[in-house]
């Protein structure tokens, strides 16, 4: 776990880099800085100082072709606390690269992996002897190519100064943890509530499995982006827009890859988070039904019942 010390007198500020390589998962990123970004304002002080990197300094296009200006090059500044390493599947570490993470390794700093970023620090011999995590489709080709490496199935693991996640809303996760044990847990709340989240997610839940291995970035993002709306769904529209690309594009994508419209993917992914709700807590399906997106018992009772062949309070009698 990296350094959590405090004063009495001020928190501390720490400075946070963000390395981003063309082809990065954009939700990846942005699910990894916004919670600091969040916490910033929450309590009022700088408590992380967000700098972006790239290899060289000049635009870099995102997964889904959208374009991010680093604040400068690698190169130019060495002076973090913690190193984000946001780049897509399989990236091949660049030399320049591997030597200056190198050099903030014999420094002290701390590293983290988002996206492929953990698959690239894996690569880069950085990870030997750590506990660690990489999106799931990738786990088999990374175990076997790094022996050295505790690999697990785990949303995220932080063991010492090394940070790593299964990609997606993993990394929003990972941080809101970051936060509590930096600033403790009522601010890693309250960043929570900001992003309506149902809860923060344990490090040792394990990554779902998924029917997406081999599928582009976006439509990987895609569906994040749909867990981490559940309550308030986002519209098909909504979701090309954060994603960068077109509806139609993305419908294409949805019925290739999950033989599903974006929104029968979607409304199959609120109705199994409602079954869970069911079948382990004691809320009353009204308010299951609220949590899962629908403005109705009535129009939850019909969607579930079709799609489970069940009303929701034979499911729970059952």
């Amino acid at each position: 776990m990296p350094d959590v010390t405090t004063t009495s007198t001020a928190p501390v500020r720490r400075r946070v880099g963000v390395v981003v390589l063309p082809g990065f998962s954009l939700l990846a990123e942005a699910c990894a800085t916004e919670p600091l970004a969040v916490a910033n304002r929450l309590a009022g002080t700088p408590l992380y100082s967000l700098v972006t990197l790239g290899l060289d300094g000049r635009p870099v296009p995102s997964g889904s072709s959208q374009v991010l200006n680093p604040d400068r090059a690698i190169a130019d500044d060495d002076a973090f606390d913690l190193l984000l390493v946001c780049a897509p599947w399989g990236e091949p570490p660049k030399a320049a690269l591997v030597a200056w993470l190198r050099r903030l390794v014999a420094q002290g700093r701390s590293l983290a992996g988002v996206g492929g970023g953990a698959e690239l620090l894996a690569n880069a011999g950085l990870l030997d002897g750590y506990r660690a995590t990489v999106p799931w489709p990738r786990f088999e080709a990374v175990a076997g190519a790094h022996p050295g490496i505790r690999l697990s199935r785990q949303l995220f693991e932080i063991d010492r100064d090394r940070l790593t996640c299964g990609g997606g809303t993993a990394a929003m996760d990972m941080m809101m943890t970051l936060i509590a044990s930096h600033h403790g847990s009522e601010l890693a709340e309250r960043v929570s509530a900001h992003f309506v989240l149902e809860r923060v997610r344990m490090a040792d839940e394990p990554q779902p499995d998924s029917p997406l291995a081999g599928a582009p970035q976006s439509l990987v993002d895609a569906v994040a982006l749909m867990e981490a709306n559940i309550e308030e769904p986002l519209t098909t529209h909504e979701l090309a827009e954060h994603l960068g690309v077109s509806r139609r594009q993305l419908e294409r994508l949805f019925k290739k890859h999950l033989r599903a419209v974006p929104s029968r993917y979607y409304m199959g992914l609120r109705l199994q988070r409602a079954r869970r709700l069911l079948r382990e807590s004691e809320q009353p399906a009204g308010e299951i039904a609220l949590l899962t997106g629908f403005s109705s018992a009535a129009h939850f009772s019909t969607a579930y019942r079709n799609h489970f062949g069940v009303t929701p309070r034979e499911e729970r009698l059952g």
